[in-house]
């Protein structure tokens, strides 16, 4: 939640993203707008990468008050296919598949239709109990359709939903799940009965368990950070040990880490913006190229969905992270 208390109109915010044009005056200008409830030009230019909860050190959490004004506002339109999309989302039909309690459970929110069999079947989650659907959903997502209240409203049923499986611990494919249980609960004052567990940590433990079946790749990769990552910007040091484990390189490039770039598929879903979105996502992937990357590397499924056409069309590969997993474990080649 955005805390006023520790805003020092500093404009950081503003000035460092990547999608306006700001002077640090007129940066300032408009998150005075906003504290005091006034419209502000950020309110249509927004994309929703959550890029601004990085970039302010004081922990103010500006894109909340952005995101909250957007949707009293009525600031941005989104298409009726993103609009659909989310009503899917939202009423995704839910599954448990019991297995060894003694094991964590795998929740895979609304990504159940976005992952291969292949993967969810994988030995790497042998005999743990796996969740999804609508009941399991966490809502954070909400906010790239301008309803993130969505989130605070479902919070507790989301959790109480979670702590009902009788699990010592979950491991959260999408990341969005783990950002909300590790730090956007904590806003809405609501404990969490159970341990929390990213995928990659979970990935990490599985693979230092069997290193002497892991074979390094020996490849060089981009990475997409997922908006959500941005609240939880202490997992980058898990995705490095990850990315060591496995053999590959992150590549040093422009829009990675504090500088990431979204995966541009919000921006495609609102209206009028689709050609800027694409820009976008040419910009990214074309930086991943321009500094050696031979794949695109995604955590968040949604964003491999956004990537998929452009990667095609400047010819570079897509990866998911687990799948760079299997890669080392000699199961699936790297892509040419």
């Amino acid at each position: 939640m955005f805390d006023r208390s520790k805003c020092d109109l500093c404009g950081d915010c503003l000035v460092e993203c990547h999608y306006v044009d700001y002077s640090r005056e007129k940066a300032i200008r408009e998150i005075t707008a906003l504290i005091e409830g006034r419209s502000a030009d950020i309110l249509k230019d927004c994309v929703t990468c959550l890029g601004c909860v990085e970039y302010c050190e004081k922990g103010a959490d500006p894109f909340d008050l952005i995101n909250s004004l957007q949707e009293k506002q009525g600031s941005v339109k989104v298409t009726d296919a993103s609009r659909a999309l989310f009503d899917h989302f939202i009423n995704q039909p839910v599954g448990v598949e019991r297995k060894d309690p003694s094991k964590p459970v795998l929740s895979l929110c609304i990504m159940k239709d976005l992952v291969p069999p292949e993967i969810v079947g994988h030995k790497m989650f042998e005999g743990m109990s796996v969740v999804w659907g609508g009941e399991y959903f966490c809502y954070m997502g909400m906010v790239h359709s301008f309803k993130g209240s969505l989130a605070e409203k479902n919070a507790r049923a989301f959790i109480d939903g979670l702590a009902g499986l009788d699990a010592p611990e979950i491991v959260f494919l999408h990341d969005e799940c783990y950002s909300m249980v590790t730090r956007k609960v904590r806003d809405f004052g609501i404990e969490v009965p159970f341990k929390a567990t990213h995928i990659v940590d979970y990935m990490i433990g599985y693979l230092q368990a069997r290193q002497a079946s892991v074979n390094k790749l020996n490849r060089r990769i981009a990475y997409q950070r997922p908006c959500s990552a941005r609240l939880t910007p202490e997992l980058e040091d898990s995705l490095d040990e990850f990315f060591s484990l496995v053999g590959v390189e992150r590549v040093d490039r422009v829009y990675d880490r504090k500088k990431a770039l979204c995966c541009g598929g919000a921006i495609r879903g609102f209206e009028g913006q689709d050609e800027r979105g694409r820009e976008w996502q040419r910009k990214n992937v074309s930086d991943a190229l321009d500094h050696g990357a031979e794949a695109m590397v995604f955590l968040c499924q949604m964003c491999g969905v956004s990537l998929r056409g452009v990667c095609g069309k400047l010819g570079t590969g897509l990866v998911s992270v687990i799948d760079l997993a299997r890669m080392s474990l000699g199961e699936i080649p790297f892509p040419n």
